[in-house]
């Protein structure tokens, strides 16, 4: 029989669904269409997708206190996790050949709207 998580691993969890949930809603009213959440690949990570147009942007959530902890919760492991992740999605889309790929940042930080940071990291070329 699995342990049942601990108490503030449930709420980092809890915390984490509202967060992505939150960043979702942000996205889409500024247009983006949400084309996947919480996928799962081998890599790992679960990149979450929204695209417009020929653009589809790969995005992490983060939620923290600040902007700046956000930003600096991202570091190089994760963004070649993120990267890796995201490649394996794209090559799974029919039309992947017209598609361009951008990582972004929605910081969910406390009392506030979450904040869209474009172009967060970049992609190996």
């Amino acid at each position: 029989m699995a342990e049942r998580p601990s108490a503030s691993r449930q709420k980092a969890y809890r915390r984490g669904h509202r967060g992505e949930w939150l960043a979702a809603a942000a996205l889409v009213l500024k247009g983006y269409r949400i084309l996947a959440r919480r996928h799962r690949t081998r890599c790992g990570e679960r990149p979450r997708s929204a695209g417009g147009g020929d653009g589809v942007l790969c995005g992490e959530v983060k939620a923290r206190r600040t902007l700046m902890e956000a930003m600096e919760a991202i570091g190089h492991e994760s963004e070649r996790r993120i990267e890796g992740a995201a490649d394996i999605w794209l090559s799974r889309q029919s039309d992947y050949g017209k598609l361009s790929m951008r990582f972004d940042m929605v910081a969910v930080l406390p009392w506030r709207w979450p904040v869209h940071v474009e172009n967060a990291f970049y992609g190996r070329n």
